[in-house]
């Protein structure tokens, strides 16, 4: 057995039935004779973006896989590892490498030595006889532990090469770890004893899927309960104890409720101080309750740490306060607050989510879609930029891994192959990805991609024409060159590449589009909606920043 068919014999056995990414490497044909179906993407960005949503999406139980060719593919490759890397996803990457004798002669790039700081792992597969070795030591890094992208360079001369006599390989196992008693009696105490507890939900709990425990807790506690972006989610926004999600922009009641809290109880995040995520307020009592110790007393001083899985970890604090409080607490008055609180926001916003006004608001489609559209039955991202801040406030998610958050770096463009992931992972759900004219700009060509793989995805533009976001810092060079204006029919673009494409620009009209998008959905075909709206200038609008 030669090294292609040993290495497309491991993806199978651990579980990888697609392989995202462009040629030329010599793995594509391999994988294909195995049953493995590649899916070639336009720009290797997107096939990462695609491995990505898969993984997120099985909360890391199915690895999504990528491929590309050594030089100019795997330099074209970095940032979407980088992003992955700051999102925590395990996928496993597989680039092509110069012949062993050039990996160190300039200026071959190396992905061995270029992607060590963005990947979980990353090693070169030296010799065939090594590659069950090799290929076992990724996929343990992938199964276990804060997740990553680990990366295996593949050498243009080991593919001659025989791997071991009678090859067998067996899938790596997973293992989970949970915290110590002794902080679990010390968290367990403070959560009983808090006045004005708040529970801080992170994507751990996605990985772990403890998304009932977290529900038993917060109801057991009468707790109110916010997500970072990654987790949005992770817990019922329809709840009675939700305050929302966090990001760049919030809900009011996610920073009000945060700043008033006596204790805040961190589980499955990392409480990293981003630009994109919620700003901890000083002199709380913080819990928190991460996977990855590196995290601890990282950005946010913890009063207690708990060091483990998220279900590992809920599971021994519901034991531990069971054993003082026998039935939940009455959950009625922090709900009715809850309640007010976002009443009297909503109050402020119902002008413009109900808005008339042409060119469009970008929050009167975001109201409709979510009047519109079977929400329990619908995965959605956003894109970077003014579409993640817009969306993410208002859109209420209900089921787990239907909201599909990032923000700890800020790729414009990453919300299209997350969507194409999502459908290809859950075929039967509505996936839709909301970006902007400026995001369509970087990943926009592999709108292809989805007609030419029949990946029946609803995407959802928002057009001003303009990169809104730096309006306020290019007002010069705006004013005297037009910096920041940008331009584009996307709906005929959509239709020039087979999809359906359909431009809005009446209020009155958002509600139809949605609708015969997705019954073209339903037939099999991509669509691309493009709603003209309104600038947005960043300082003006936002419903509440960090």
């Amino acid at each position: 057995m030669k090294t292609g068919e040993a290495i497309a014999k491991i993806l199978k056995a651990e579980g990888v039935d697609y392989l995202f990414g462009y040629p030329v490497n010599p793995i594509f044909e391999h994988v294909a004779r195995a049953g493995i179906q590649p899916i070639i993407v336009r720009q290797e960005r997107i096939g990462l973006h695609m491995a990505d949503a898969v993984s997120r999406l099985s909360s890391g139980k199915t690895i999504g896989a990528f491929a590309m060719q050594h030089g100019p593919g795997t330099e074209n490759s970095f940032g979407g590892i980088a992003q992955a890397y700051s999102e925590s996803v395990p996928i496993l990457v597989l680039p092509g490498g110069y012949e062993r004798r050039l990996e160190n002669v300039n200026p071959n790039f190396s992905a061995v030595k270029n992607f060590a700081h963005v990947s979980k792992s990353v090693e070169q597969l030296s010799s065939g006889k090594d590659i069950g070795n090799v290929f076992r030591r990724a996929f343990t890094q992938l199964r276990n532990g804060r997740g990553g992208p680990c990366i295996v360079e593949l050498p243009k001369d080991v593919w001659g090469e025989d791997a071991p006599e009678n090859f067998s390989y067996t899938p790596a196992i997973s293992t989970t770890y949970g915290p110590d008693n002794a902080s679990i009696g010390k968290a367990a105490a403070l959560l009983r004893d808090a006045k004005k507890l708040v529970i801080y939900a992170g994507q751990g709990v996605h990985y772990a899927q403890a998304w009932p425990q977290l529900k038993q807790l917060a109801e057991l506690l009468a707790a109110p309960v916010c997500t970072s972006l990654e987790g949005k989610s992770a817990f019922p926004e329809t709840h009675g104890l939700s305050l929302g999600s966090g990001g760049a922009a919030m809900p009011r009641m996610v920073r009000d409720f945060l700043d008033n809290a006596d204790v805040i109880f961190g589980i499955g995040c990392s409480f990293g101080e981003t630009a994109f995520g919620v700003t901890m307020p000083k002199n709380k009592t913080v819990i928190h309750a991460t996977l990855d110790p590196k995290h601890l007393n990282k950005d946010v001083e913890a009063f207690v740490g708990l060091i483990g899985d998220a279900g590992l970890t809920l599971d021994a604090l519901l034991a531990a306060l069971k054993q003082d409080i026998r039935k939940p607490r009455d959950r009625k008055p922090i709900e009715t607050e809850i309640t007010t609180a976002r009443a009297a926001w909503m109050q402020e916003w119902e002008p413009i989510l109900a808005s008339d006004e042409s060119p469009i608001t970008p929050y009167r489609v975001i109201r409709e879609m979510m009047d519109t559209f079977d929400i329990d039955n619908t995965i959605i991202t956003h894109d970077a930029g003014s579409p993640r801040d817009q969306l993410s406030p208002f859109w209420k998610s209900t089921t787990p891994l239907s909201y599909i958050g990032w923000g700890k770096t800020t790729h414009l463009g990453y919300g299209l192959g997350l969507a194409m992931g999502a459908k290809i992972a859950k075929p039967d759900k509505l996936c839709v990805n909301v970006w902007g004219d400026a995001a369509i700009g970087f990943t926009g060509m592999d709108f292809e991609t989805t007609v030419r793989y029949k990946i029946p995805i609803l995407s959802i533009l928002f057009n001003n024409f303009s990169m809104a976001c730096e309006l306020p810092i290019m007002e010069y060079s705006t004013q005297v060159y037009r910096s920041t204006d940008i331009s584009g029919n996307y709906a005929e673009f959509a239709r020039a590449l087979g999809g359906y494409g359909e431009r809005v620009e009446n209020p009155a009209d958002i509600v139809g589009a949605l609708k015969r998008g997705i019954e073209k959905t339903k037939e099999g075909t991509p669509v691309l909606l493009e709603f003209i709206t309104s600038k947005e200038l960043r300082q003006s609008r936002w419903p509440y920043k960090s």
